[in-house]
C-alpha cells in the first residue's frame, strides 16, 4: 500500500457530541492524499458507532485503555505512515484548506520542519467568539516561543516526520501542555513557516483540558522550568517574562468565566504573579492591566449576582494569548 502524504492523528475520549464535525472537517480538505489515525483513548460514550459510521478508507481506529493526550498522541505516531504529521483535538475543527496551505508552505520553504497558521476560537455550538493574536513570526523562532506558545493548540500545526523523529515523542509526564513542550523542542532545532489565515478553529469548552486553570496553571510552569533547563545562558532572561505572559493568560482566563469571589481571588493571585515575575508588562500594557485590576476588585467587593451581571454586559477580557 502506498504511504499516505500526510498523517492526521486524532486523540479521542468521548467525543461523541463532537467527533463526526471534526472528522467532516478532515474529509473536506482541498488536499486529500492522507490517513486519519484515531485514537480512542477509553471512550465510554457512542464515539466508535460514530467514527464507523463514517465507513471511510481514509479512517483508521485504534482503541486502548484511558491514558491521556500525550500517550495518545504517540500511539498514533506509532501507526502513521505519512511523510508529514499533525494532530486535530476530537473538539476543534479545519478550515477546508488547512492541509494544502500548510503542505504549500513547507514545500516552498524545504528547511523548515513546522508550518503553522493563525487560529480563531469557537464556542461549543461551533459559533465564532474571537481570533487569536495574528503572530508572523517565521525561521528561528525559539526566544519567541520560549515566552509565549504562540501555536495556540495542539491542532495547529504540519511537521515533517523526520523531525519528529529526530527529536522523540510527546513527555507524557505532561498533562495538557505537551504540545507546547513538543513545539519548544521543535524550535530549538528547527526554522518554522506561518501560513497566515485562520485555519484552526478551536474550540472553547467547559469540559476541555484547558478548562482546569488552577491544573493548566501547574503543568506550563513544568513546561517553562524544562525548558529553561535547556535553553542556553543568553536566554535565560526570557523566563521571568515567560512567567509572567503565563499568569497573565491565566488572569485574563479566570476573568472569562462565571464570576465568584473564590475565582476573583484566583484571578487577584495571578494578577500578582504577573507583576511580580516581570513589573514591565504593567507599563506595556498600562491600560489593559488597569482595567483587569478593576474587574477584579469588582468580583471580590460585589455578590455574585451583580459581578454577573457587570460580566454579561461586559466584552470578554480573554487575549489572544492561550497557552
Amino acid at each position: 500500500m502506498d504511504r499516505p502524504t500526510i498523517s492526521v492523528i486524532i486523540p479521542v475520549f468521548n467525543g461523541e457530541i463532537t467527533i463526526k464535525e471534526t472528522i467532516k472537517s478532515i474529509l473536506n480538505q482541498t488536499f486529500q492524499d492522507f490517513e486519519i489515525i484515531v485514537i480512542n483513548d477509553g471512550s465510554q460514550d457512542k464515539t466508535l458507532d460514530i467514527i464507523e459510521s463514517f465507513n471511510c478508507p481514509h479512517i483508521k481506529v485504534f482503541s486502548y485503555t484511558n491514558r491521556g493526550p500525550a500517550v495518545s498522541r504517540n500511539r498514533g505516531l506509532d501507526h502513521a505512515r505519512g511523510e508529514f504529521i499533525t494532530f486535530l483535538d476530537a473538539d476543534d475543527l479545519w478550515t477546508s484548506a488547512k492541509l494544502e496551505a500548510q503542505l504549500n508552505a513547507l514545500h516552498a520553504n524545504p528547511q523548515a520542519a513546522v508550518a503553522y497558521s493563525w487560529t480563531d476560537y469557537i464556542n461549543k455550538s461551533g459559533q465564532f467568539l474571537y481570533p487569536d493574536e495574528r503572530i508572523t513570526e517565521t525561521g528561528d523562532v525559539y526566544a519567541k516561543l520560549l515566552v509565549s506558545n504562540f501555536l495556540h493548540n495542539g491542532s495547529n500545526p504540519l511537521i515533517r516526520r523526520q523531525a519528529l523523529q529526530e527529536i522523540g515523542y510527546f513527555d507524557e509526564s505532561l498533562w495538557g501542555s505537551e504540545d507546547w513542550d513538543m513545539w519548544l523542542r521543535l524550535a530549538a532545532r528547527y526554522p518554522f513557516t506561518l501560513v497566515p489565515y485562520p485555519h484552526n478553529l478551536y474550540r472553547i469548552s467547559e469540559y476541555s483540558v484547558s478548562s482546569n486553570i488552577e491544573t493548566q496553571a501547574k503543568e506550563c510552569l513544568k513546561v517553562i522550568d524544562k525548558a529553561f533547563a535547556q535553553a542556553p545562558d543568553s536566554l535565560q532572561h526570557l523566563k521571568k517574562q515567560s512567567i509572567a505572559k503565563l499568569y497573565q493568560y491565566l488572569t485574563f482566563k479566570v476573568l472569562d468565566s462565571l464570576p465568584n469571589r473564590h475565582k476573583g481571588w484566583l484571578a487577584a493571585q495571578y494578577y500578582w504573579y504577573t507583576i511580580s515575575a516581570y513589573p514591565h508588562l504593567l507599563w506595556q500594557r498600562k491600560k489593559l492591566m488597569v482595567v483587569i485590576l478593576l474587574k477584579i476588585i469588582l468580583w471580590l467587593l460585589l455578590p455574585p449576582q451583580q459581578a454577573r451581571l457587570f460580566s454579561k454586559n461586559g466584552s470578554s477580557v480573554l487575549p489572544s494569548e492561550p497557552k
